[in-house]
């Protein structure tokens, strides 16, 4: 579902409503069974793309909708349709929405960036361009980071035999480590920021873990490349279907609506008017409604101010999005049960989750957390993996910036950096990887890429594990 058409659903839903406060849902009291519906929702995004592509690429919106329906029908039965109206709406609109509004923002003034020309893909040249998009990724997204880059850098080496490894790096680096800075970069660090997280936070701690793995991982590719470089000068040369040219910028107004954005969500982290509504129960606050109506009409301006010829150059369509829209609408939902499970701690169902990253005194183990947050999102989807151990560990983002702020960082680390270990961990990957094939770039299977996370990424974290945590 679109945001336009979910608003009006949004709307009548809390119209429906009784005003009047709910009790929320008690977590210890729930099976784990409950779970099944989240489990189901993020097995079919990792598996059924890969298993039954056509099945899912034609029906994944009611398959999203079957399993949000799986936990709600049945929740609505046993606890009462008032309560669970009330928690559904509460996720949809202070939840959901405010992290679709910053996905259309920043896919919208990305693909509105083209840049023209091109360059000779000399290792230097690559690792630079590298590093570039990953810094750039915690600003733009790492998708809008991806979406802008993989095309000069697909013509800046199309002339070269060995090159499967410049796009195996390009995701592990633009497309996951390097959106780590801010919570514009990854979705996992919005949703940190919508529960409390500050916006300087991530800045501030995930720098210096963010800076070691793309050192690290940079220099391996400079290496890397520089190699199979030397092996080619002795090949005959290609032709160079895209000679080197020029590099300019189209779409330059995107870069001040870039600032835009990043002002708008500035502004909701320190603008604290104490104005808010009441509206079926939830609480509006204003800041947080001044901060989406800006990102709206950041979109819409981006949209009307672009030249045409930018986005058809980008290939710029609303697919991606309107997919990312359906499928985090049914996360968002099924994952209502889990939460609250975990919010009980020793007293839920997970409670043997909770041994795993405690030690007997209650204090937590930083490594479990990031390679327990990691291991998942390897596999599943990194946003809402990233807000089950937020909550597994304790869910009080005052609590975890000041005295949790290790575990806070091993959660975020892990989510963020490990999206990287597959083609599923992070939306980017996937993308990247097609386009890539796209353009005649032989990708790894998706076994084959996990053999050069084991290689290149592992170690990495591990060294990371020993500084870090």
């Amino acid at each position: 579902m679109s945001t336009t058409r979910l608003l009006p659903a949004v709307g009548a839903l809390l119209a429906g409503m009784p005003l009047l406060a709910h009790a929320s849902v008690n977590g210890a009291e729930l099976s784990a069974l409950w779970a099944v519906p989240f489990a189901g929702m993020l097995l079919s995004i990792a598996l059924l793309p890969l298993f039954a592509a056509n099945v899912w690429h034609h029906h994944f919106g009611k398959i999203a909708a079957g399993w949000a329906l799986a936990f709600a029908l049945p929740f609505a039965a046993g606890h009462g349709l008032g309560l669970t109206l009330h928690e559904i709406a509460h996720t949809l609109l202070l939840e959901y929405l405010p992290f679709i509004i910053l996905l259309v923002a920043l896919f919208s003034v990305a693909g509105g960036i083209y840049v023209r020309g091109n360059l000779h893909g000399s290792p230097l040249l690559n690792t630079g361009f590298l590093g570039i998009g990953t810094l750039l990724a915690s600003f733009t997204g790492t998708t809008g980071a991806s979406m802008l880059l993989i095309r000069p850098l697909l013509r800046a080496n199309d002339n070269r035999r060995h090159k499967t490894h410049v796009f195996v790096f390009f995701i592990f680096l633009v497309a996951n480590i390097g959106g780590s800075l801010t919570p514009l970069g990854d979705p996992p660090l919005f949703l940190g920021f919508l529960k409390g997280v500050g916006f300087g936070w991530t800045m501030q701690h995930l720098l210096a873990p963010m800076l070691t793995a793309s050192a690290i991982l940079l220099l391996a590719f400079y290496l890397l490349d520089s190699y199979f470089y030397r092996q080619e000068e002795n090949l005959p040369a290609l032709p160079d279907p895209t000679p080197d040219s020029r590099v300019s910028l189209l779409g330059k107004v995107n870069l001040l609506l870039l600032l835009a954005i990043v002002g708008a969500v500035l502004l909701s982290g320190v603008w604290r008017p104490g104005v808010a509504w009441q509206l079926g129960g939830l609480e509006i606050e204003l800041q947080n409604v001044v901060r989406d109506v800006l990102l709206l009409a950041i979109a819409g301006l981006s949209l009307k101010l672009t030249p045409g010829n930018c986005r058809q150059a980008n290939a710029f369509n609303w697919g991606p999005m309107l997919e990312v829209g359906k499928l985090f609408a049914a996360i968002f939902v099924t994952m209502i049960p889990v939460l609250a499970m975990l919010k009980a701690g020793q007293h839920g169902a997970f409670s043997g989750l909770v041994s795993m990253v405690s030690q007997p005194d209650g204090s937590p183990v930083n490594a479990a957390y990031f390679w327990l947050t990691g291991a998942l999102s390897s596999f599943l989807d990194n946003a809402p993996t990233y807000l089950v151990f937020f909550n597994l560990a304790g869910g009080d983002a005052q609590q975890l910036m000041s005295d949790g702020a290790s575990t806070l960082l091993a959660i975020s680390a892990g989510a963020v950096f490990m999206g990287a270990n597959s083609y599923i961990g992070n939306a980017p990957n996937f993308m990247v990887k097609a386009i890539a094939e796209e353009r005649g770039v032989a990708m790894p299977s998706f076994f084959g890429y996990i053999g050069w996370a084991l290689c290149c990424l592992i170690p990495t974290f591990v060294l990371q594990t020993v500084i870090f945590f």
